[in-house]
Formats: structure tokens, C-alpha cells, sequence
């Protein structure tokens, strides 16, 4: 169906939408009311008095002929002097500056006027500040004393309907003023029901941006340890290459001259190599309008290469491999070849130029097994970072093959040398009931 025919099969009598202009007037007004309300709390309790003694008590205090001559209800009660009436008026409506403060003190209050002022056997119209005092007990007051002024109530009125039986029947009378009494507690419930589910709706909104805000910065704080983790395999990795290989230049500078040329191409070719990395990964951050340029990301058939470059350095490397690795999942890859990176980055840095690093990768049923093993020190040498038992390398080795359900153990061999040995569960993660992703 168009939208113009759901427009016209909507019903005459559906309310106005939230956007309309009138509600959202009444919506600002309503707020404005109660933080006025909140600022000045008297006044709104002053108003409610004002306007009970404009429609119920000023009537009663105006004297009118209409020509027709006093009724059976009029003749059946007494009729005091307007000094008399105000003072009964004020006993009833004054209580309930009180009724929002002290519901209970203000019904009591103004049900002890009521009971003078039918004991004098007079009538008059602000009566109906029982009612008032009756609706704010509900809304105010404890829930456990609502029965016992419902009672009380009650039994002010059944007098009173027996008083007016003269002019009106008294089942009649008894009826309008229980009525009177159901409105006034069903009114009072009704809006003390709203209030509490907007107060929960305001709280469960509040919560729910804590939530949002806390899974922000988990969020954010998950992007700058990954961030971290990439910034340290990119640039821990290529400097450590760069410095071994300027050390190493600068040691053949006096002997080999034609090899420190070499050392300082190959510290080009390193440090151009973590410059293109580090524009790529950073270029993701940027905005889109920059398009940055993005490569695959390397797996174990770059582990060769990775070799290759460390070998430049001076270490010997030997590489093996067994089962089908070109057909692991991209992401297990990716793992390999990081961890493999960071195991060799410390071999060079710890163990030195001049180490025989071993690096095996291997599928072994429903897992992969890398071990990556150095020889260590050469006998006399020393370094000026020997290798420590925990470090962030490590930290992320072991939070890399965590994702995949794997571990991570590095230490002292005891033939000597450091050994690094990861293990990748390769098996798929079951599909969620009903194909849901």
C-alpha cells in the first residue's frame, strides 16, 4: 500500500504523532512546570489553594437570589456569617500547603475541620478539599496507610449522606460520594504508577548510557592495545634490523669498506619497507576522502622474505615447514607471520648478529605448532637488552594466539639459546543454531 492510502486509512480518532507542535509545547511546558516546581516548591501548593477557594469557596461566600426561593438542601443546614465560613474554609484548604510534604498530617488536618464543620450542620463546597487531601495521600504518602485513609474517609461520609437524605435519597448520596472517593484514590494511583515507570524509564536510559559509554572505551581501549600490538611488530621489528645493520656498517666502515655500502642499502631498504607499513596502517585512521593504500595482509608465504631480511642482518636462519599451509584461514596466517616476526625481532635483539635461529611451522592435526629457537650468545659476547622472562613481545605473542584458542611458551633451552613454541587450534567455530551469524 502507498503511503498516501495508509495515510487515509488511518483512523479519525488515532492522537496526534509525537513530533506534532502541540505536544511537544505541552512537553516543554511540563518540564518548565517541575523544574519551576523543584526551585519553589510552595508555590505550586499556594496556586492549588488559590484555586480551590476560586471555584468552591467564593461561591459559598457570595450571597445570590435567583428568584426561585431556598431548596430542600439548603433549608436542611445551617448558614453561618461569612466570618464564620472563611474561618471553616481556611481549616479546610490550608492543611494542604502540607500535602505533598506530610500527605497524612494534611488529611488528618483537614478531616478534623470537616468533622467540626459537619457537626455544626453546614454545607459547603470546599468539602471537596477532603478529596484533595485524599488523591495526595495516594500520590504521596505510603502505599501501607492508603487502606486506612480510604476508611477514615469513608466513615466521615456516611454521615454525611444520611445528612442530606432529607433532599436526596441516601443510597443515592452514599453512591455519588463514594464515587467521589474512588476517582480521587484511582487518580492519584494512576499518575503514581506514571511517575514511578518514568523515573524507571530515566533510570534504565541513564544506565544504558553508562553502558554505551563504558562499551566506547572498552572499544577504544581494545583499538590502542591492537593499535600497540601492530605499531610494536611494524617498527620494533624494522628498527631492530636497522640497528643491527648500522652497527654492523659501522664496524665494516674500517675494515670492509664495500660492506658498510651494503649495510646502508639494506638499512634503506628496511627503513623504506616500516615507512610503508606504518602510512598503511595509519592511513585507516584518516578519513575516508584520503583513500589510504592498502595491501593483504602478509601470511606464511611472506615468513620467507621476513627470513630473508633478517638474514641481511647477520643471523643465520633456517627455515622448515610441514603440512598444507597455504590453505589455513587468512587470519590464522596473519597470526603466524606475527608471532613468527616478533620471535625472530628478539632473537636479533637479544641473541645478537651472530646467532643460528631455527623456525619451524607445522600442521599437526587440528593445530599449528610454530617454534622459533636461537643458539643464543656467541661464547664472550654481550648484549646490552639480554632477554627477560615477560615483555610486551611476549604479551602480544600470547594475546595474538589467544584468539584462536592457542598458547604461547617462551624461555631459557637448556641446551642454551631462547625458544619461543606457539600453538593455533585450528579447529572451525561451530555455527550458531539456525544458521544465525
Amino acid at each position: 500500500m502507498h503511503d498516501s492510502n495508509r495515510a487515509a486509512a488511518a483512523p479519525s480518532w488515532a492522537g496526534p504523532s509525537p513530533a506534532h507542535p502541540l505536544v511537544a509545547w505541552l512537553t516543554g511546558y511540563g518540564q518548565r512546570l517541575r523544574q519551576a516546581d523543584r526551585r519553589h516548591p510552595w508555590v505550586l501548593d499556594l496556586a492549588v489553594i488559590a484555586a480551590l477557594f476560586l471555584l468552591f469557596c467564593v461561591p459559598d461566600l457570595v450571597p445570590h437570589d435567583d428568584g426561585r426561593g431556598p431548596g430542600e438542601l439548603q433549608l436542611a443546614f445551617n448558614h453561618l456569617p461569612t466570618a464564620g465560613a472563611l474561618a471553616l474554609q481556611a481549616g479546610l484548604l490550608l492543611p494542604l500547603l502540607w500535602r505533598r510534604r506530610a500527605p497524612l498530617v494534611a488529611l488528618a488536618l483537614t478531616a478534623v475541620v470537616f468533622i467540626v464543620q459537619w457537626s455544626l450542620e453546614v454545607f459547603l463546597r470546599a468539602d471537596i478539599a477532603l478529596l484533595v487531601a485524599l488523591y495526595s495521600v495516594t500520590l504521596h504518602g505510603r502505599l501501607r496507610h492508603l487502606p486506612w485513609a480510604c476508611a477514615g474517609v469513608v466513615a466521615l461520609l456516611i454521615p454525611v449522606a444520611a445528612r442530606v437524605s432529607r433532599a436526596v435519597s441516601f443510597w443515592e448520596a452514599l453512591f455519588f460520594l463514594l464515587t467521589a472517593v474512588t476517582a480521587a484514590v484511582a487518580l492519584g494511583l494512576a499518575v503514581r504508577i506514571r511517575r514511578a515507570q518514568l523515573a524507571s524509564l530515566r533510570d534504565r536510559a541513564r544506565q544504558l548510557e553508562i553502558e554505551r559509554d563504558q562499551r566506547s572505551r572498552l572499544a577504544a581501549a581494545t583499538e590502542r592495545t591492537r593499535m600497540a600490538r601492530e605499531m610494536h611488530d611494524i617498527i620494533g621489528h624494522n628498527l631492530s634490523v636497522i640497528i643491527t645493520l648500522a652497527d654492523g656498517g659501522a664496524y665494516a666502515a674500517d675494515v670492509t669498506p664495500e660492506r658498510s655500502k651494503e649495510a646502508l642499502q639494506l638499512v634503506g631498504d628496511a627503513g623504506r619497507q616500516a615507512l610503508g607499513e606504518l602510512r598503511r596502517m595509519l592511513g585507516v585512521l584518516r578519513e575516508k576522502a584520503d583513500a589510504p593504500e592498502l595491501n593483504p595482509q602478509p601470511g606464511i608465504g611472506d615468513i620467507e622474505a621476513l627470513c630473508t631480511r633478517i638474514r641481511s642482518a647477520g643471523p643465520e636462519i633456517f627455515l622448515r615447514s610441514a603440512g598444507e599451509l597455504d590453505t589455513l584461514d587468512r587470519g590464522v596466517q596473519l597470526m603466524a607471520y606475527r608471532i613468527v616476526q616478533e620471535a625472530l625481532t628478539n632473537a636479533l635483539k637479544h641473541a645478537g648478529p651472530h646467532t643460528r635461529i631455527d623456525v619451524l611451522i607445522a600442521v599437526e592435526g587440528p593445530a599449528l605448532r610454530i617454534r622459533v629457537h636461537d643458539t643464543g650468545l656467541p661464547e664472550g659476547a654481550t648484549l646490552l637488552e639480554p632477554p627477560t622472562e615477560e615483555g610486551h613481545g611476549i604479551a602480544g605473542m600470547r594475546e595474538r594466539a589467544a584468539l584462536y584458542g592457542g598458547t604461547v611458551v617462551a624461555g631459557f633451552t637448556s641446551g642454551g639459546g631462547w625458544a619461543v613454541e606457539a600453538v593455533l587450534d585450528l579447529t572451525p567455530v561451530p555455527a550458531a543454531p539456525g544458521g544465525a551469524l
